[in-house]
C-alpha cells in the first residue's frame, strides 16, 4: 500500500498552500483576528484557483477526482487554520452527494460549488449520540431518490458547521418503515431554524431544529455505497482527520522553528534534551495521525471498507491531538498563548475537530464493537 500523494494531489496541495499562504499574509487571520466567521476572500481565491472543483463530477464541471484529492486540500486548510467552509462543503457535502446521489441530485446540489457561491454541510450529530446509526430524526418520504421525491424530516441536530450559510444541508434520518437515509433540505425552508452555538475556533456552528421540513432529495447510496448514512459519517470523520493532520503538522513546524531560534542560557532551546524529547513526541503523534488518516482516505478512495481505519484515525486525533498541541504551547512559553500568534488558532481548531468526531471514548467504543462483531 502506498499512501503518498499522486501527481494530481501534490499539485492540489502545492496550489492550496500558495493560495492560503498569500491569504494569511494579507488578511486578518495573519494578525490572529477571529472577528469574521468566514474569510470570504480566501474562499473565492480557492474557487478561482479551481480547487473547489477537484471532487466535482465532470458532468458538473469538475475534475472528477476523489477522496485523496479532497484530503490534500483539507490538509492545507488545516495547516493554515483557514476560516473557510472547506470541510463542510467538500467532505460533508460534495463527496457524499457524488458517491451516493443520483445524477439529478448531483446536478442540482453541486451547482455553484466550483465558483464558491454554494456552501453545503451535513447535520450528523444528535443530542443522544455523535453519529447514531439509527438517527432520532425521522424522515417521512414518498417516491424514490429522483426529482419526484417528496416528504418531510423532523428532528434536532447539534454542532452543524455553517448551517446558516449553507444552501443545502444533508440530514441522516430514520425511516418509519425501517432503515435510514440521508435526506437533503434547503436553507430557509419552512420549519428549519438555526441557533448559533459556541466553538473554540469561533467558526460558525449551529443547533438545527427541523419541524416537518420539506425534503428536496434523498441520497440512497446506489450500487457501490449501500448505506448512505454510514458513508456520510465515514467521509465526515476522514475529512475532519485531514484538517487535524494539517493543523498538527502546522503546529509542529511552528514549534520546531521556535525552539531552534529561541535561546535560553545562551543555547537554543532545541539543544536541551528535555525539549528535544518533547518535540519528538509531537512528531511521532503527527506522523501516526497522518498515516492513519491517509490509510482511511486511501481505502475510501479505492472503494474498500474504511470503517476501522476511520475510527483509528479519529481515536488518535481525539486522544493524542490535544496533548500534542498542549506540548507545543508549553514549548513556546508565553507567546504560545498570544492570540495574535498562529498557534492558538491551530489549537482551537483541533479542539473543535475532536468534538466533531465524538471524542476518544466514543471512537474507542466503536472500535471495540467492531472487533467484537
Amino acid at each position: 500500500m502506498d499512501f503518498t500523494y499522486g501527481e494530481a494531489e501534490l499539485e492540489i496541495s502545492r496550489l492550496a498552500a500558495q493560495v492560503l499562504s498569500a491569504a494569511a499574509s494579507d488578511g486578518p487571520a495573519a494578525q490572529g483576528s477571529s472577528a469574521a466567521d468566514t474569510d470570504t476572500a480566501t474562499w473565492k481565491e480557492l474557487a478561482q484557483a479551481g480547487l473547489l472543483a477537484v471532487a466535482l463530477p465532470e458532468s458538473a464541471g469538475g475534475d472528477g477526482l476523489g477522496v485523496m484529492a479532497v484530503a490534500a486540500l483539507l490538509t492545507e486548510v488545516g495547516r493554515h487554520a483557514a476560516r473557510v467552509p472547506a470541510l463542510a462543503t467538500l467532505a460533508l457535502g460534495v463527496l457524499p452527494v457524488t458517491r451516493c446521489g443520483s445524477p439529478e441530485a448531483q446536478q442540482r446540489l453541486l451547482a455553484g460549488v466550483a465558483t464558491g457561491e454554494t456552501v453545503l454541510t451535513a447535520a450528523i450529530r444528535e443530542p443522544s449520540e455523535p453519529m447514531p446509526a439509527r438517527p432520532a430524526a425521522i424522515a417521512e418520504v414518498d417516491g424514490d431518490a429522483g426529482p419526484d421525491v417528496s416528504g418531510t424530516v423532523t428532528g434536532v441536530k447539534l454542532g452543524v458547521p455553517y448551517a446558516a450559510q449553507a444552501r443545502w444541508i444533508l440530514v441522516p434520518a430514520s425511516l418509519p418503515a425501517g432503515g435510514s437515509a440521508v435526506v437533503v433540505v434547503e436553507s430557509g425552508s419552512t420549519g428549519l431554524t438555526c441557533q448559533p452555538t459556541h466553538t473554540s475556533a469561533g467558526m460558525p456552528e449551529y443547533t438545527v431544529r427541523l419541524d416537518r421540513v420539506p425534503v428536496r432529495h434523498v441520497l440512497d447510496g446506489g450500487p457501490v455505497v449501500t448505506d448512505a448514512v454510514a458513508e456520510l459519517y465515514r467521509l465526515a470523520v476522514a475529512g475532519a482527520c485531514c484538517v487535524a493532520d494539517g493543523a498538527l503538522a502546522g503546529a509542529l513546524a511552528l514549534t520546531t522553528e521556535y525552539i531552534k531560534s529561541r535561546e535560553q542560557f545562551g543555547r537554543p532551546l532545541a539543544t536541551f534534551q528535555a525539549v528535544a524529547q518533547q518535540i519528538a513526541d509531537v512528531y511521532v503523534t503527527s506522523r501516526i495521525l497522518h498515516l492513519a488518516t491517509m490509510s482511511a482516505c486511501w481505502r475510501l478512495d479505492t472503494g474498500r471498507d474504511a470503517s476501522g481505519d476511520v475510527d483509528v484515525a479519529a481515536y488518535w486525533l481525539a486522544e493524542h491531538g490535544p496533548l500534542a498541541l498542549r506540548t507545543c504551547h508549553h514549548l513556546h512559553g508565553g507567546i504560545g498563548m498570544d492570540v495574535t500568534y498562529p498557534l492558538p488558532r491551530l489549537s482551537a481548531l483541533v479542539t473543535d475537530l475532536v468534538s466533531l468526531v465524538g471524542g476518544a471514548s466514543y471512537r474507542l467504543d466503536l472500535l471495540g464493537e467492531r472487533e467484537g462483531a
